[in-house]
């Protein structure tokens, strides 16, 4: 002890203050370091969860993406053979419509053609009996007398025989 009173240092005193200084330590560490520590604990877990969460949700993100550019891939796809389809479908009904139609205008020809025969034939029996007519009117001037009605359509039966 005379060590310590040599020193200038009180035994006593010194043995308060490393107490006091032991009791200072002891209720900051319960009171204020444990406190701040948990603090900070809690305040890192709180921003790891964050971290993890938001790494989470990139990765979620990247994934919906993924998904996304290949759903707009499929409907591109999809759009493409419908496309296709309606393109094929298309000309089949344009064919359709070509063939309908030239079988519409092989139609008409065909009756243009049977009324033309008829018209023909029409105009061949009118030729002949103005032919006839002309005969007979010819035949009378030739004559100058007038024969009898049997007579006449003998002549112009002859006559139209031989015209054929």
């Amino acid at each position: 002890m005379e060590l310590f009173n040599a020193l200038g240092l009180n035994v006593k005193i010194l043995l308060a203050q490393l107490i006091n200084f032991a009791v200072l330590v002891f209720v900051l560490w319960r009171f204020g370091y444990k406190p701040v520590l948990k603090f900070l604990d809690d305040r890192r877990e709180k921003i790891e969860k964050g971290v993890e969460d938001a790494r989470r949700a990139s990765e979620k993100l990247e994934e919906m993406e993924q998904r996304e550019a290949e759903l707009v891939k499929a409907a591109k796809r999809e759009a493409a053979k419908i496309l296709e389809e309606a393109k094929k479908q298309g000309e089949t009904n344009r064919q359709k419509i070509v063939d309908k139609a030239k079988e519409e205008i092989g139609q008409i020809i065909n009756q243009e053609k049977a009324k033309m025969e008829v018209e023909k034939g029409e105009t061949l029996k009118e030729i002949k009996k103005e032919v006839g007519d002309l005969v007979i009117l010819s035949l009378k001037k030739v004559l100058e007398e007038k024969m009898t009605d049997k007579k006449d359509e003998e002549l112009i039966k002859k006559i139209v025989k031989s015209l054929k």
